[in-house]
């Protein structure tokens, strides 16, 4: 299969930065993969796992807490709030996460802020049921 650049950066560092063969996303509007020559996108991110397939189908898979992510003729670039290795995920890490998001629900003044934690909150919980209980 062709390879594709791909950069994964978050606040601390670059995490990676190689030739793969697909990246699935998790964007804001739903997960999607891309391959060689896709067509130019932009997207947020929501909290969820990046799957990176490299040459030899060697696998990395990371949790992003949210970002960006832009296709362009130069290949795949991700901004992510917090990227971190899914093994290194732990419970209490998730539960964090959740209890940050509930609180942001609590406070949200307006509609919109309202549902944008609520989004979070449940993306978060379903990750948290997902990685408890992996399916491979």
């Amino acid at each position: 299969m062709a390879t594709f650049p791909f950069e994964l950066v978050s606040p601390e560092r670059l995490l990676i930065s190689a030739e793969v063969e697909q990246v699935v996303v998790p964007g804001s509007e739903g997960d999607f993969g891309v391959l060689k020559d896709h067509a130019p996108l932009m997207s947020t991110l929501r909290p969820g796992v990046v799957v990176v397939t490299g040459p030899q189908n060697n696998t990395q898979r990371l949790f992003v807490r949210g970002g960006f992510a832009e296709v362009s003729p130069r290949g795949l670039t991700i901004l992510a709030e917090q990227a971190i290795p899914v093994e290194d995920v732990s419970d209490e890490v998730l539960a964090a996460e959740i209890k940050a998001a509930e609180a942001d629900f609590d406070k949200a003044g307006s509609e919109d802020s309202r549902r944008a934690a609520s989004d979070r909150l449940s993306h978060l919980v379903t990750l948290r049921q997902t990685l408890s209980h992996p399916t491979h």
